[in-house]
């Protein structure tokens, strides 16, 4: 009997390392929208400079940093403390990389949601 599990390998690409975080932060309560993150020279090193997700994969240990914008009305604490939690949960149960570290910085409230007319 063979054994299936030693015939290749599967690599992940950083984007998807990005997506998955950023859709697991987008899909928290009291997230509003993913904040951009400043280029400069990281913008060469680093992925998801856009999307408000910073991705460093060391040793196969994944360090996450991502940016937020927050709905008005919400516990900052809570609301970062989730974000952490799904988007660990997500990237360990999907890619199966441990975690090192998720970064959470709030950027901004989302106010101007609140002003739109009815």
């Amino acid at each position: 009997m063979t054994d299936l599990t030693s015939q290749g390998k599967t690599t992940v690409a950083p984007d998807v390392l990005v997506t998955i975080a950023r859709l697991s932060a987008l899909s928290v309560p009291g997230v509003s929208r993913m904040a951009n993150v400043s280029g400069g020279v990281n913008k060469l090193f680093k992925r998801g400079i856009h999307d408000g997700v910073r991705i460093e994969v060391e040793d196969n240990v994944i360090f996450a940093n991502l940016y937020l914008i927050l709905k008005p009305d919400v516990n900052i604490r809570e609301v970062s403390r989730e974000v952490q939690q799904q988007v660990a949960r997500a990237l360990q149960e999907m890619v199966g990389m441990d975690i090192g570290k998720i970064e959470i910085h709030i950027e901004d409230i989302d106010y101007e949601e609140e002003v739109k007319p009815a």
